[in-house]
């Protein structure tokens, strides 16, 4: 993780300042307090320390202006990054055998652990808690389950509510969950000490009235709705949160909830239940699937999305109804409107539909939005219980509240209750309308997830606005539409089943990667738990060898005697917690490997991969085992040895026990975040969206200078700030400080993000371009083939990505006179544009445009006029004769024309006069930087355009109209915006946009 420390001691006289100007002498005793923890901490990093009592207090400290928000933040991100640091340091001491049990008699895999003030627990399913729930399984998922509770619980961070540190660790083949100890949790039974929630599952059941309070405030944000539940004696109990969710009241009279894996209501494509039938576009995808645990939750971002839809659907529903009545009113008598489509009309199948218009024309958008605001009104005034709203307005909302599922029936209220289908809970037959009402709502919630996120994913990935490049890049874009992973094999499916399947290869690809690499950890998760400690790069090796290696029967070397000998005598070293033998790894052969892969694959992710070896996986799917090494390595940690390594070889294995240096632990973690900073900075985007550049620049500087108030130096947002800030510094033509700040981008995200993440990539290509504009060509050209040589590491030859860097090296090219070489990168970019834009688009008339440059300084005129001409077709095609492009390209083809004509007159003077002829000196120019730097600004999609003021504020109002009507129609047919291809929208004239990082 993000675990950059500033310098404790500047954060010691910045928490004393601030005490000093606060008014209260609390303020004074918490801030010194806060001194002490920092001191204590940077003296010696081993030093026992209180980590529940440092986190909680950070969480305390006021936050009612700027200057205690930012010492806050800075005190929560500090005592963070230590404790993560500290637990990670915890959780490698238990699984390496240095840390011994409080409960040493128990069998290994029961053992608890506390080291450093943290408790570790392994992902085991300690006697039968999870039995309900898949058992070990359960017990594995739970944690990070859990994790994404406290994470969204902290998120909404309410006063008075506390949780408990969390890190989750994967390392050597186990899960262990570090956690900051509750004061006086130790001393109890957990059965006297919680005070609300339930321990067993639902069977006995407590609340607790101040617990109802303060998760009350939380409901809403996280759309929690407060339920009533039976306990063993039938009596009912009132919760704002799931069952296994506790409430314990600390020694330090603190009240802290835990067990927040059930934050999120469940995920029932994943959860198969008797006598319930799924909506129908969930069955057509081989939903309801039994899953290995039933804990499968819906991700927070789902949620969200899902809320949002509905509360459009909703005003779209108001709005059409109070649109009838007033046409009623104006035709009374005359019939009723018919109803444009049913409020949960599905999803075009393959959520492909381009180019359909709208079914609302200008005139009745402008009717609509007004009816919209209507709408707004009217709910504004029922809830404020004015009496002023006449009846039939009042049915209307109602109407639609009920339609949508909303559980107030005059305002738009979605919430769920996350005790459904939660095998041991009852609930009272008072609820029962509610409880199925729930139920409805949980079956559109998995429906919306089949029916509009996957395909919404699938036609953004189409349209090129989402663009991954590896499998961490997949996983964000999956996971920002609330795409759980367990999906995967259904969006690669969905993918075959597409029409633009080629222009989709590049996602493909990553998926099928994905898919294998993800098996392959789980099998390798089980195959690690059975390996000594002075087995690990033995084992570690033959494992790569059996999934990577050409090599067809590799052995394992096994650990010499002595070695295993010596620790025999140690029985506490020897901590397997596997139950296998401490050698039938060494059996394990790449046929069994790859058969394991296969039926994995199948079995979680529901994907039949038809490939019985890594060769034949490479050669079907058209994959690298260099991007299958990579990947495998960052999902499980370990580090390898830099040198090439021939995986083809048919005689000797590619990799040795010496190749293998080191197995990292794999950490999630909360990220606290800078909420000040990032306001700032997502204001910042907006001004310059709109084209307001000057101030955008403002607000992200000083987004920029509160990211490092916060952070320290170095930080993953503050890498965005910095290029985007590089990127308005070019714009408005300050080459310099533009390359300044990205020089900066790239440093960290080399070091918080690594030498080849994606983002990189594209951070040297920035730096590149700015390089290019200071005139440093060579550097220019170095960075731009080190960003080729990532690409090719990471993905390969054939993606989207890959034209625009070698349309950018073979500018560069051609602007040093390096024609030959120049073409062979501007052809290929042509290629690959043709195949994932289409071979009309406006990228591929650009494309055929550089080519024809390039070919005309080379003088093969002939060559140029068939490229150019292509371009001009396509441009006359899509934006008509009297666009400004068309116009151009015509003039260029005619520049062309006659130089060709001027050339075959000379050549044809020369044959006919020989050395005597009169030639006419004929005008070979090299491209002009000024000319090579326009063409390179708009191929990475900056565009300058001269405006008067006058355009400006026109331009200005107009995109403040658009604002306003796509507000207020977001989803009405995706107007506007969505109706022209991409392409085409980056042609209309619009301000230098920078592109949101």
């Amino acid at each position: 993780g993000d675990l950059s420390l500033s310098h404790p001691a500047q954060c010691a006289v910045l928490v004393l300042c601030g005490a000093v100007h606060g008014e209260k002498s609390w303020q004074v005793q918490t801030a010194v307090k806060l001194v002490l923890l920092f001191w204590l901490s940077s003296s010696n990093a081993f030093q026992t320390r209180d980590w529940n009592e440092e986190l909680q207090t950070t969480r305390e400290l006021p936050r009612k202006n700027l200057p205690e928000r930012l010492l806050r933040e800075r005190a929560i991100f500090k005592v963070h990054s230590d404790f993560t640091a500290a637990a990670t340091r915890g959780a490698m001491a238990v699984i390496d055998g240095n840390v011994m049990a409080i409960n040493p008699s128990e069998e290994t895999k029961m053992q608890m652990f506390i080291w450093n003030n943290i408790f570790f627990s392994l992902g085991f399913d300690v006697r039968d808690h999870y039995k309900d729930f898949g058992g070990d399984v359960a017990a594995y998922v739970a944690p990070t389950n859990d994790l994404n509770g406290v994470r969204t619980y902290n998120a909404v961070d309410v006063e008075g509510l506390y949780t408990l540190g969390t890190v989750v660790v994967d390392y050597r083949g186990y899960r262990v969950t570090a956690q900051s100890i509750i004061p006086g949790i130790l001393e109890r039974e957990q059965e006297e000490s919680v005070v609300y929630g339930s321990i067993d599952f639902g069977k006995t059941v407590v609340s607790h009235a101040k617990y109802l309070e303060l998760l009350e405030k939380t409901s809403r944000p996280l759309k929690i709705q407060r339920h009533k539940v039976l306990n063993d004696k039938d009596e009912e109990v009132e919760l704002c949160s799931s069952v296994e969710c506790k409430g314990i009241i600390g020694n330090d009279g603190r009240h802290y909830v835990l067990d927040l894996l059930r934050t999120f209501p469940p995920d029932l494509n994943f959860l198969p239940v008797e006598g319930e039938e799924m909506p129908e576009e969930c069955q057509r995808m081989g939903f309801p699937k039994q899953h290995r645990h039933k804990l499968c939750c819906l991700r927070q971002e789902l949620v969200d999305a899902f809320v949002e839809h509905r509360y459009l659907l909703f005003m779209k529903l108001a709005a059409l109804q109070l649109m009838q009545q007033k046409a009623n009113k104006q035709e009374s008598g005359s019939t009723l409107l018919e109803n444009g489509s049913s409020p949960t009309s599905p999803f075009p199948e393959n959520g492909m539909e381009d180019g359909k218009k709208s079914p609302l024309e200008d005139g009745q958008v402008e009717e609509k939005v007004a009816g919209l605001d209507r709408v707004k009104e009217l709910t504004e005034t029922i809830a404020s219980d004015d009496g002023a709203v006449d009846p039939k307005s009042r049915e209307v909302i109602q109407n639609a509240c009920k339609a949508v599922g909303s559980i107030s029936n005059l305002s738009f209220d979605i919430r769920f209750n996350p005790d459904i289908f939660s095998p041991g809970v009852r609930f009272p037959d008072s609820s029962k309308d509610q409880i199925q009402d729930q139920k409805q709502l949980l079956k559109d919630a998995a429906a919306f997830l089949v029916s509009y996120q996957i395909p919404g994913l699938i036609k953004d990935c189409v349209d090129h606005t989402v663009l991954p490049m590896d499998g961490a890049t997949l996983v964000e874009a999956m996971h920002q539409r609330g795409i759980n992973m367990r999906y995967l094999g259904k969006v690669v499916d969905f993918i075959t089943k597409t029409p633009a399947r080629t222009q989709l290869d590049h996602v493909y690809k990553i998926g099928i990667t994905e898919l294998i690499t993800r098996s392959a950890k789980h099998i390798f998760k089980t195959y690690l738990q059975g390996v000594e400690l002075s087995g690990l790069s033995a084992a570690i090796s033959h494992f790569l060898n059996c999934f990577l290696s050409s090599f067809p029967n590799p052995v394992a070397h096994l650990p010499t005697d002595e070695l295993i000998s010596k620790k025999k005598n140690k029985r506490r070293k020897n901590r397997n917690l596997g139950n296998a033998d401490n050698t039938t790894w060494a059996s394990m052969s790449p046929q069994e490997l790859w058969k394991n892969i296969c039926s994995e694959a199948k079995a979680y992710f529901d994907f039949c991969l038809e490939c019985e070896s890594v060769d034949q996986a490479v050669e079907v799917y058209s994959l690298q085992k260099i991007t299958l090494l990579r990947e495998i390595s960052l999902k499980t940690g370990i580090q390898i040895l830099l040198k090439e390594y021939n995986f083809d070889h048919r005689h000797k294995p590619a990799f040795t026990e010496e190749d293998i240096l080191n197995i990292f632990p794999v950490v999630k973690h909360v990220n606290p975040k800078a909420s000040d900073a990032f306001h700032f900075f997502q204001s910042g985007q907006a001004k310059v969206q709109q084209g307001f550049l000057k101030e955008g620049c403002e607000l992200i500087s000083e987004a920029l200078n509160l990211f490092n108030n916060v952070y320290g130096a170095m930080h993953v947002e503050i890498c965005a700030c910095l290029r985007l800030l590089a990127r308005l510094n070019y714009i408005m033509g300050d080459y310099s400080e533009a390359l300044s700040n990205q020089q900066k981008a790239v440093l960290m995200s080399e070091r918080v993000l690594g030498i080849e993440h994606p983002n990189t990539i594209q951070e040297y290509m920035h730096l590149a371009l700015y390089c290019f504009a200071n005139s440093q060509l060579s550097t220019a050209l170095n960075l731009l083939y080190r960003a080729r040589y990532l690409m090719l590491l990471v993905f390969g030859e054939d993606h989207p990505e890959m034209a625009l860097l070698d349309n950018n090296i073979g500018l560069v090219l051609h602007g040093v006179m390096e024609y030959d070489l120049s073409l062979r990168f501007l052809e290929n970019a042509l290629l690959i544009n043709s195949k994932y834009h289409g071979a009309r688009s406006l990228k591929v008339a650009l494309s055929h445009h550089l080519v024809a440059r390039v070919y005309e300084s080379k003088a093969e005129f002939r060559s140029a006029l068939q490229h150019e001409k292509e371009g001009y077709t396509i441009y006359k095609n899509q934006l008509g004769e009297h666009h400004e492009k068309t116009k151009e390209s015509s003039e260029y083809l005619k520049y062309l024309t006659q130089q060709a004509v001027a050339l075959q007159r000379t050549m044809n003077e020369i044959y006919k006069n020989g050395s005597n002829a009169n030639i006419m000196p004929l005008k070979f120019t090299a491209p002009s930087m000024a000319s090579v730097l326009e063409q390179l600004n708009i191929i990475n999609g900056i565009l300058f355009i001269p405006l008067s003021q006058k355009d400006l504020e026109n331009l200005k109002a107009e995109v403040q109209r658009r604002q306003q009507l796509q507000e207020a129609l977001k989803t009405s047919d995706q107007l506007e915006s969505e109706e022209t291809p991409p392409e085409r929208r980056a042609s209309e004239p619009s301000l230098p946009l920078a592109e949101s990082p």
